[in-house]
């Protein structure tokens, strides 16, 4: 198959000459909303060849077709937030037009780039759902679970979740649960391990169990004893079978907002209301 005939199969180009002024304008475009990079951006314009007028032409393509996935993303949550809310209920109807859920609701989607699974999106249309009711915490609690998305993976959700469903779980017996292996101590997966549980305890999710009086009050640990001079410190493995774990009071309310659905109360089918194709027609 020779050149010309591998242009015939291209049809998603464009072939008109104009092609090559309407790229350098977009991207002379871009260069005016990026100040930065403008003066480089229109230097590179004037000295394009057609070759890479059609390269451009691929990536603006691919990344209108990115930000189009995007909007329709949001739009399904949207819509399966409402799905889940009574809006002939007074209070919610005028908590989703409160200046501080719609201040939640930008956050929220100002910040997409951090939902990259289905299970993030799936946990901030569980949070903005819990949202939209008042009286349950704070919207400086809700604001720094939405921010909990962005900072932590799935593995350091997974791992609340099983903490949550077993109080008291060791991290051996949580690691085994989660079927990630038998790693040696001196893995990189035993090295995430011990990361993941720090950047949990760091954050205030999970903590050691400690013991309470009927007030709340943690009771203190009895002292341990001084180690002898030269023994060493004590290694602890990670996935250690000795300390139990538990989850704090804000990792019980992020379990509750975010892994806890909102049952639905208005039925919703999302592909009904995507546009029909033209094969449909």
């Amino acid at each position: 198959m020779d050149e010309d005939e591998d242009e015939d199969e291209r049809p998603d180009e464009p072939k008109s000459p104009k092609w090559g002024g309407a790229a350098r304008g977009a991207l002379q475009a871009v260069g005016g909303a990026l100040p930065i990079v403008g003066g480089l951006a229109s230097a590179a314009a004037s000295h394009w060849s057609e070759q890479e007028q059609k390269r451009f032409n691929d990536f603006v393509k691919a990344w209108l077709q990115m930000l189009n996935d995007e909007i329709k993303e949001k739009e399904r949550v949207l819509a399966e937030i409402l799905a889940r809310l009574d809006l002939h209920d007074e209070k919610v109807s005028q908590r989703l037009k409160s200046p501080e859920y719609q201040s939640l609701l930008k956050k929220t989607f100002r910040n997409w780039a951090g939902a990259e699974s289905e299970k993030k999106r799936e946990y901030i249309r569980n949070i903005l759902s819990h949202a939209a009711h008042e009286g349950i915490t704070s919207d400086d609690v809700v604001n720094l679970f939405i921010d909990w998305l962005q900072t932590y993976s799935e593995f350091h959700f997974q791992v609340i979740g099983d903490i949550y469903s077993n109080p008291g779980t060791t991290r051996g017996e949580t690691w085994e649960r989660l079927g990630k292996g038998d790693p040696r101590e001196d893995s990189a997966e035993a090295d995430l391990f011990k990361l993941l549980i720090h950047d949990l305890t760091v954050g205030r999710i999970i903590r050691q169990h400690r013991p309470k009086d009927a007030n709340g009050n943690f009771i203190p640990k009895p002292r341990a004893k001084a180690a002898k001079r030269g023994s060493g410190s004590a290694y602890k493995s990670a996935f250690d079978r000795h300390e139990p774990y538990e989850l704090t009071a804000l990792g019980n309310q992020f379990v509750h907002y975010a892994m806890t659905d909102v049952p639905i109360k208005i039925e919703y089918d999302a592909a009904a209301s995507d546009p029909p194709k033209a094969d449909d027609k």
